[in-house]
């Protein structure tokens, strides 16, 4: 009989779903609307499937949102002056700008230009800095935040837990370590952060209470580097050659699912695992900006 420890986080995030769609009713019986702005330059496949998904999510939510596409061909300063014109626009709470950006584009020097109170990807410095200090008044990024709610919402105790993070990654592995050290009740972990040059991380992972795996590496944690009764997080989406399918490929996770489910004591699918946490603190993240603006100060 196939073990049943899977952590839903399709249904996770449905809940949260219901509970920002009502949040957008409050906001919207003052008067505004919460607005989203997705910013995409180049045609790049992932990429429209990525914002088209995060459209739809809007749609149903009461989220007004709108996508502005610029070419391949456009420059830093013209992508820099759109955010300007976003950062000043009151229709927008939030504006997202989707990775990857072409070559020529410094990620780095985009995502600052982004207005801190409508940076809902969590990306500016300030954002991550307020994530360093505990400070709860800044937004976190979309995904690191979402394994949280996973983790929170499946009953995982993280108080004195022994957690392991592959990957050192600024979107997941470094603002994980951050959220799960936190003094909080929800955190108060002791985090070990694995990385490429890290030392025997089998080690590393077989004493860790609970596992995230977002290094990038199809099937990278095996079932002989996995404690009884852990639980597993896969962030990880790698594609790998698969002659049987008509795509030619298949998207996997940073986990051996198969052989590391009989150990776990829950363990996220990979898809239907983080992917739709992520969209649903992206709506979340929108709608505390929106009541930013609408709340007395």
């Amino acid at each position: 009989m196939e073990k049943v420890n899977l952590i839903d986080g399709r249904a996770i995030a449905e809940e949260i779903h219901t509970e920002t769609k009502k949040r957008v009713a409050a906001v919207l019986s003052r008067g505004i609307q919460p607005g989203l702005a997705f910013v995409r330059v180049g045609e790049d496949p992932a990429s429209r499937v990525y914002v088209g998904m995060k459209e739809k999510k809007c749609a149903e939510l009461g989220i007004r949102s709108e996508t502005f596409v610029r070419p391949e061909t456009t420059t830093q300063v013209e992508l820099l002056q759109l955010i300007t014109q976003l950062n000043a626009d009151p229709n927008y709470h939030g504006i997202l700008v989707q990775a990857p950006l072409p070559p020529h584009i410094d990620e780095t020097i985009v995502f600052a230009m982004v207005s801190p109170a409508k940076d809902v990807d969590g990306f500016h410095p300030i954002n991550v800095g307020k994530l360093m200090l505990g400070d709860e008044t800044g937004f976190r990024p979309c995904t690191p935040a979402g394994v949280h709610e996973l983790l929170i919402r499946s009953g995982v105790e993280t108080n004195g837990a022994q957690v392991v993070v592959l990957g050192r990654g600024n979107i997941v592995g470094k603002p994980m370590t951050a959220i799960l050290c936190q003094k909080s009740k929800t955190a108060n972990a002791t985090v070990t952060l694995c990385h490429s040059r890290t030392k025997d991380i089998a080690e590393h992972c077989r004493r860790a209470d609970i596992i995230i795996a977002a290094m990038g590496v199809a099937r990278f944690v095996t079932a002989d580097m996995v404690k009884e009764g852990a639980t597993v997080i896969d962030v990880g989406v790698n594609r790998i050659d698969d002659s049987s399918v008509p795509k030619g490929y298949r998207l996997v996770g940073d986990v051996d699912f198969e052989n590391v489910q009989p150990k776990a004591g829950l363990i996220t699918p990979n898809p239907g695992g983080v992917g739709p946490m992520t969209i649903a603190m992206l709506m979340q993240n929108t709608v505390r900006a929106a009541e930013a603006v609408t709340t007395p100060q």
